[in-house]
């Protein structure tokens, strides 16, 4: 794992959940000797907001309005000559594959509903995922072994240089661009989509979203009012788009070296 991804997980994991609310309790709680009212309302909103966004009704005041800007692809309404499945992270060294690495349970989620197209469509497939936790194998190669023995369906490409969404998005086009593609159905998480469709656009593809795991249309219950671990995480990865989402806004407003500004798509 290179110096830059070590330093931008460790700058994400401040900025986002649980990390972000628990120094911000601490920044209070370091006010309260000489300023009490700031230090008490700062300890008091972190701990409250950290409960909220703990709920399954409260993760959804964040990945509600993402999830809203992709609805799921409609039957017919594709016209795409290729499927790009993005990975969603692995499970290292899982014992019961004799140590081998395994897609975690969002990329075979994605990889599901992947295979579902493509025996829909009969479209290639094109896997991408690098190696940006350092491992040996990519995390392409274990989406395309997947696909293959547990879905039974063939992948064309494998995109195994990428450690972000931009360079998913960049390499993928640099392999599939050259071989006449131009229009894709691509596939991850829906709170995901947004930000990747975004990328996608600037690598030169026309995208067709195909989101998938939609969190906002489950059913609610007494226990969605309820702290979780799983709704902490969804509110994470929430925010973690949303900070996205602004800072691909926020560097495409730089000026560019002609003087012109770029476009935020």
């Amino acid at each position: 794992m290179n110096a830059t991804v070590i330093a931008t997980k460790v700058i994400s994991s401040l900025l986002l959940l649980p990390a972000n609310l628990i120094l911000l309790c601490m920044v209070g709680m370091f006010l309260r000797r000489s300023y009490p009212s700031v230090g008490i309302v700062l300890s008091f909103s972190a701990l409250l907001l950290l409960f909220v966004l703990s709920t399954e009704v409260g993760a959804l005041l964040l990945a509600g309005p993402l999830e809203r800007r992709v609805p799921a692809l409609e039957a017919g309404a594709s016209g795409a000559q290729a499927i790009v499945i993005l990975g969603g992270g692995r499970i290292s060294n899982a014992p019961e594959y004799n140590g081998e690495d395994m897609p975690n349970y969002q990329t075979l989620a994605r990889l599901r509903y992947g295979a579902k197209l493509q025996r829909q469509t009969g479209l290639p497939i094109l896997v991408s995922g690098g190696m940006p936790d350092g491992s040996r194998v990519s995390e392409a190669a274990l989406m395309a072994n997947s696909l293959q023995e547990d879905f039974a369906v063939p992948v064309k490409w494998r995109e195994e240089a990428s450690n972000d969404t931009a360079q998913n998005a960049k390499f993928s086009a640099a392999i599939l661009q050259p071989a006449g593609i131009s229009k894709i159905l691509l596939v991850t998480d829906a709170l995901h989509m947004s930000r990747a469709q975004i990328m996608f656009a600037k690598a030169g593809l026309e995208v067709v979203i195909a989101p998938t795991i939609f969190f906002s249309h489950e059913r609610l219950t007494v226990r969605s009012f309820l702290p979780s671990e799983e709704s902490l995480r969804r509110s994470g990865y929430a925010m973690h788009e949303w900070l996205g989402i602004l800072w691909f806004t926020l560097r495409s407003a730089q000026p560019q070296p002609n003087g012109e500004f770029a476009a935020a798509s």
